[in-house]
């Protein structure tokens, strides 16, 4: 596993690079997001953790572009910031997930595991409901139109687990379980937030398919035309 650092304050960066050495991670580091750029557009790396107050090229400008390019690579965004409309201004930009600043070491690692196990694991298959085809091989939504929207990585997985189990709830804690893992922190405005963005992309498709919320249980995957 390689992962690319773009994080401008110096002191934390070195921190961090020792932690990723400890734990047998190979890292990289830059201290703007100009050079940023730069290396995560070379697709070596697994995942990049990207801060968003950066020099040069703000973060979520990096993203942005790493997104226009079709640049798939998993982006942990990392920000000091703890309001809702920053993470979902990240996660629309095409963040995978994000880690808000101070974060603990367990907490970085896992999510780290998280967002390059999954990368590994997408195969050349798709799954179907209702009139929408979740493909494997490219991480999209499609229509049977063929209109498609592509997903974040934890959009994905979120996705991947109601396709494959449909009409059933699956609670909110076994979602951060089979997602984010047991040895992370996610908490349950993790969930909403990535529903969130998933629901307006079913809009954005005109299709069909819900997700429907159990109240104080979980969400089930239902066709509104059954």
């Amino acid at each position: 596993m390689r992962i690319l650092l773009v994080e401008d304050e110096e002191g934390l960066s070195n921190a961090l690079v020792e932690i990723f050495k400890k734990n047998k991670i190979g890292v990289d580091a830059v201290l703007n997001g100009t050079d940023g750029l730069k290396y995560a557009e070379s697709g070596s790396y697994d995942a990049v953790l990207l801060d968003i107050m950066l020099p040069g090229i703000d973060g979520i400008t990096v993203l942005k572009k790493l997104r226009e390019e079709k640049n798939n690579v998993p982006v942990l965004l990392l920000t000091a910031k703890d309001e809702v409309s920053d993470k979902v201004t990240g996660l629309d930009a095409g963040a995978d997930d994000y880690l808000t600043k101070p974060f603990s070491t367990d907490e970085l690692l896992a999510r780290v595991r998280a967002l390059t196990r999954r990368k590994g694991d997408i195969k050349d298959t798709s799954i179907t409901f209702g009139d929408l085809t979740l493909s494997k091989k490219n991480c999209e939504l499609q229509t049977q139109t063929g209109k498609a929207i592509k997903l974040s990585l934890k959009e994905f997985q979120i996705l991947e687990l109601l396709f494959e189990n449909p009409h059933q709830i699956l609670t909110k804690e076994k979602l951060i379980e089979k997602i984010w893992g047991n040895d992370s922190n996610a908490e349950y405005n993790n969930v909403e937030v990535y529903l969130s963005f998933i629901r307006k992309k079913f809009e954005n498709l005109g299709a069909t398919v819900r997700i429907r919320t159990a109240r104080g249980i979980g969400y089930s995957l239902e066709d509104e035309t059954r």
